[in-house]
C-alpha cells in the first residue's frame, strides 16, 4: 500500500491554517469565542473526516496524517486544536463501533460543519474520567440520561455527544454504555467555561436532565462501553491530544526564534540571539519538540499497523499515555523559555503569552499527568492498573 504524501498533507492543512485559523486565534482567545468558523473551513476541506473513508465524505487518511493536522492547528490556536481532536476522536469511534444507520447520519455531514465530542468525566471521580456514577435508564426500548459531567470540549456547541455512562441497571462500574446524544435534545444544561487558557474551547461542565435517547443511538452494544474506552476513544485521543501539544510547542518556538534574531539592544548593538544565554534556552526548545515530533511519528504508524491488521489499538495504550505526558511537558518548558527569552514582550498579551496559558491545559487534560505517571509506574511495576476498582488507577 502507498503511503500518503505527508508533505504535501502538512502543506494542505497549513494553508488553512494561515488563511484562517491563526487570523483569528487572538479573538478566540479574547473573547472567549467557539471556533465554529474554523472547524467549517476545515470540514469544507474534508479534515474534519480525515480518517474516515471517502464514502462518508472523509480523506480516508491515516493517523500520521491526522497527527499532523493537529499538530499544525495547534502550532496557530490550541482551542481550535483541542476542538478538532477531540471532534475526529468521537467520529472514530462512531465509525469503528457504530452500524451503517449511525454513521450516515452523524458522521457523512462532517462536511458541512457537523462535529462531535466526547462527554466522559464526572466532577465525583475526578480525573478518573473513564469511572462513571451515573447510570442510564430505560423509557421502554429507548434511554433517558441523568447525568452531570464536569469537563466536556465543545459544551454547548456540539451537533452531538458522546455520552458515557454506567448502564441501566448496572451491576458494577466496569458495566457501561455509550449513547451518541444530539446536541438540540432537550434537557442539555451547558455550563459556563471560564479558565486560565483554550478559552475557545468551551471545555464546561454539562448536565443531561431526562434527555432521551432513541435506541438506535445507542454505540455498540450495552456494558460495551469498557472496550470502546480501552481501543476507540483512548488511542485516536491520545495521539491527537500530543500532537496538539507538539503544535503549541513548535509555534512558541517559531514565533520565538523570530523575536530573538529581528530584535535588537541598540545600547550594545546586539540581537537577542547574540546572547549565549538566550540561544541555549531556544536550542532546548528545540531539542525538546523535535523529540515529541519523532514519537508522535512512531506511534501514529504503529495504530496505522494495529489498523490495517485489524488488531485492538488500546495494545499500545501505555506507550500513548507516555506520549501524552512528554508532550504536554514539552509544551510547558517550551512556552516557558519563550516567555524568559522574549522579557516584556512575552508577558504581554500575544501569541507567546496565550500559548503560555494554553499549556497548562496539558498537564490536567485526562489522564492527567500525574494519574498517567502512575499507569506507567504500575505497569513497569508488573501491577494491575485496576482503573475500575476503589482506589485503582
Amino acid at each position: 500500500m502507498t503511503k500518503p504524501d505527508y508533505e504535501s498533507i502538512r502543506t494542505a492543512i497549513r494553508g488553512i491554517v494561515e488563511e484562517v485559523i491563526r487570523p483569528s486565534a487572538d479573538r478566540v482567545d479574547a473573547e472567549s469565542i467557539f471556533p465554529r468558523a474554523n472547524l467549517a473551513a476545515l470540514g469544507r476541506a474534508g479534515w474534519n473526516g480525515v480518517l474516515l473513508p471517502k464514502e462518508l465524505g472523509g480523506l480516508g487518511l491515516d493517523h500520521v496524517a491526522f497527527g499532523i493536522a493537529a499538530e499544525e492547528i495547534g502550532r496557530a490556536c490550541a482551542s481550535t486544536a483541542l476542538v478538532y481532536v477531540m471532534h475526529v476522536g468521537a467520529a472514530q469511534t462512531i465509525a469503528l463501533y457504530g452500524n451503517d444507520d449511525q454513521k450516515r447520519r452523524w458522521l457523512a455531514p462532517a462536511r458541512e460543519g457537523v462535529i462531535g465530542t466526547y462527554s466522559t468525566s464526572e466532577k465525583a471521580s475526578g480525573g478518573h474520567w473513564w469511572f462513571n456514577f451515573s447510570e442510564a435508564g430505560r423509557d421502554g426500548e429507548n434511554y433517558v440520561l441523568n447525568a452531570e459531567k464536569s469537563f466536556t470540549t465543545s459544551s454547548g456547541q456540539a451537533d452531538y455527544y458522546l455520552v458515557q455512562t454506567r448502564s441501566p441497571g448496572a451491576k458494577g462500574p466496569t458495566d457501561i454504555s455509550f449513547f451518541i446524544v444530539d446536541g438540540k435534545s432537550p434537557g442539555i444544561l451547558p455550563g459556563k467555561w471560564e479558565a486560565l487558557g483554550v478559552h475557545g474551547n468551551h471545555s464546561g461542565p454539562i448536565k443531561y436532565e431526562n434527555v432521551k435517547v432513541a435506541r438506535r443511538d445507542r454505540l455498540g452494544k450495552e456494558g460495551e462501553g469498557k472496550d470502546i474506552i480501552y481501543h476507540g476513544v483512548s488511542p485516536v485521543y491520545l495521539i491527537g491530544l500530543g500532537a496538539a501539544w507538539h503544535g503549541v510547542a513548535r509555534g512558541a518556538l517559531e514565533e520565538i526564534t523570530k523575536y530573538a534574531t529581528a530584535t535588537v539592544h541598540r545600547d550594545f548593538d546586539r540581537r537577542l540571539a547574540d546572547y549565549q544565554i538566550l540561544r541555549s534556552q531556544i536550542g532546548e526548545a528545540k531539542v525538546l519538540a523535535e523529540s515529541v515530533g519523532f514519537w508522535q511519528r512512531g506511534l501514529a504508524e504503529r495504530l496505522d499497523a494495529l489498523w490495517a491488521a485489524g488488531k485492538p489499538q488500546g495494545e499500545i495504550l501505555i506507550p500513548l499515555t507516555e506520549f501524552k505526558v512528554h508532550a504536554a511537558e514539552v509544551a510547558n518548558t517550551v512556552t516557558r523559555r519563550a516567555l524568559d527569552v522574549s522579557g516584556g514582550y512575552g508577558y504581554k498579551r500575544g501569541p507567546l503569552e496565550r500559548a503560555f496559558r494554553d499549556a497548562r491545559a496539558a498537564i490536567a487534560m485526562g489522564p492527567s499527568n500525574n494519574i498517567a505517571r502512575e499507569w506507567i509506574g504500575k505497569t513497569l511495576a508488573g501491577l494491575p492498573l485496576e482503573l475500575f476498582e476503589a482506589g485503582g488507577e
